[in-house]
Parts: structure tokens; sequence; C-alpha cells
């Protein structure tokens, strides 16, 4: 879901940061129990969180 997640936001022009050494601190690549998370810059957080929570909600959907 985070890789859809990403092509959708930069497909409405954000501008999400690409992975690098995301993860816990001190163990890249291991996520906590809330997932991975997307940054973008600070100035396109709001917007990108309300279309990200929409996106998700409709993923969730069945």
């Amino acid at each position: 879901m985070a890789r859809v997640l990403i092509a959708a936001l930069k497909a409405h022009g954000f501008h999400p940061r690409e992975g690098g050494d995301s993860g816990l601190p001190g163990l890249p690549g291991v996520y906590g129990p809330k997932g991975i998370p997307i940054e973008v810059p600070e100035d396109e957080a709001d917007d990108a969180r309300l279309l990200a929570g929409a996106l998700l909600r409709d993923m969730l959907a069945r």
C-alpha cells in the first residue's frame, strides 16, 4: 500500500521523499507497528495527509 500511496502522491503533484535510511532508530528498514512512514516536504504535509487518508479509506473498503 505504501508504494501505491507514494505513486498516487507523485501523480497528484506531491514530492514524497525517497526511501533511504528509514525505519526504527538504529534499525534501517525495520518498521514499527504503524507501518511505513511516507515523508513529504512540510509545506505539502497537510494536503498530502488528506489525500493519503482518502486513498487509504478507498483501498481498505471492501
